[in-house]
């Protein structure tokens, strides 16, 4: 619409209305849902619309797109059946090359790298999040990407982003972010300098537990035309339906990450000054050694929360003692989860490499809901007593 271009919007109103125009043909103010496998054509070849077949594209990918790339600030996005599905569609784009990733990432994402796409000729570095010099240690005559994770998963370090990328330029390297800790409400990779934005949608911008996606924004035509390109040839897709309930999480992703971060803050400042909690781990703390670059990058702090106990007995005995936070993987859902990053999201990372990286069994990690604040701190407080 030329009225809504000539709307500069901010992040609260684009989660409403990009993307989301009502339906031309009934005037219905929702979006409806095209389950359809395939698209009638006029004449071999020839369809009669954009679309051919769903596993190339549908207009519920369409318009979760529009979406995306606007509440990231970039121009073009993909939309994939999962968060790994879209680190997949990255890589075979990426072809055989070596990658810089910092040390502490999801485990999932590391799996990926080491077990599967090593062996198709992706080599990987990994370098600390929190120090410059071995990123650029790490860097090799072959080297074309930098994989970023920032806050990482699950030590909640901070990379400096126009450094990284910076330095990424001087080399003739391109830089992928994963944005799905901070979300596009509290920080904005591609406005830093990065190439490609990637999310896990099933996290915060899905944001009830319920869809699994993902998806990769840039502002490069011919990233997009190849990440498009490897959904279709590799069936990286996601249903329509999913991207319906995407679209329809991120309608609230403003508010609900505002409620987030109250929450997680007041239970980092909680736990901070229990004398069963040896470490604390949130960005937003004063105590948090990167909390400048934090507050100079990012607009808010999230809602992940990692706390570290005396040791791994008690760890477990607080996990079991919650009544509000269950205890699943996954994060970034309304309610409140815990897990043991050792035995669960890293697990698939040996036992040597997580020591090696900071990644304890004394570790526990929040994803903190939109619940009554009270409430969450008094099952906290109760589960420290019992």
């Amino acid at each position: 619409m030329d009225e809504e271009k000539r709307i500069l919007m901010k992040i609260g109103t684009k989660t409403v209305h990009k993307g989301q125009r009502p339906d031309k043909d009934t005037g219905a103010v929702i979006p409806s849902i095209c389950q359809t496998t395939t698209f009638m054509q006029k004449s071999p070849g020839r369809p009669i619309g954009e679309f051919e077949y769903t596993r190339a594209g549908n207009p519920n990918f369409s318009r979760l797109e529009e979406t995306l790339a606007s509440i990231e600030n970039g121009r073009y996005a993909t939309v994939l059946s999962s968060g790994l599905g879209a680190l997949t569609a990255w890589l075979f784009s990426a072809g055989r090359c070596h990658i810089v990733a910092n040390e502490d990432l999801y485990g999932g994402t590391y799996r990926l790298l080491i077990n599967v796409f090593a062996k198709y000729g992706v080599k990987s570095s990994f370098a600390r999040s929190d120090d410059p010099g071995m990123w650029k240690k790490a860097v090799r005559p072959e080297t074309k990407w930098l994989l970023i994770e920032t806050p990482t998963n699950p030590l909640l370090k901070i990379v400096d982003l126009k450094q990284a990328c910076s330095f990424a330029r001087s080399k003739n390297i391109k830089v992928i972010v994963d944005n799905t800790f901070a979300s596009p409400v509290f920080q904005n990779p591609l406005d830093l300098g990065a190439d490609v934005v990637i999310h896990s949608s099933t996290k915060y911008l899905g944001g009830h537990s319920d869809v699994i996606g993902g998806a990769l924004i840039t502002n490069d035509k011919e990233l997009k035309k190849r990440f498009d390109f490897y959904r279709k040839a590799a069936g990286l897709n996601p249903s329509p339906f999913d991207c319906w309930l995407i679209s329809r999480g991120i309608k609230t992703l403003a508010l609900r990450m505002a409620a987030h971060e109250k929450n997680a803050a007041a239970i980092a400042k909680y736990l901070r000054n229990r004398r069963e909690i040896k470490e604390v781990y949130y960005p937003g703390l004063a105590s948090h050694p990167q909390q400048r670059l934090a507050h100079r990058q990012m607009k808010g702090f999230g809602g992940m929360v990692t706390v570290e106990f005396g040791n791994e007995k008690s760890a477990k005995r607080f996990i079991k003692r919650l009544k509000l936070f269950c205890l699943a993987e996954s994060l970034g859902g309304v309610e409140s989860l815990v897990c043991q990053p050792s035995s669960m999201t890293h697990a698939s990372i040996p036992s040597e490499e997580r020591k090696k990286i900071g990644i304890k069994d004394n570790m526990v990690r929040l994803s903190v809901g939109i619940e009554d604040t009270d409430d969450l701190l008094e099952d906290i407080e109760a589960a420290l007593k019992r």
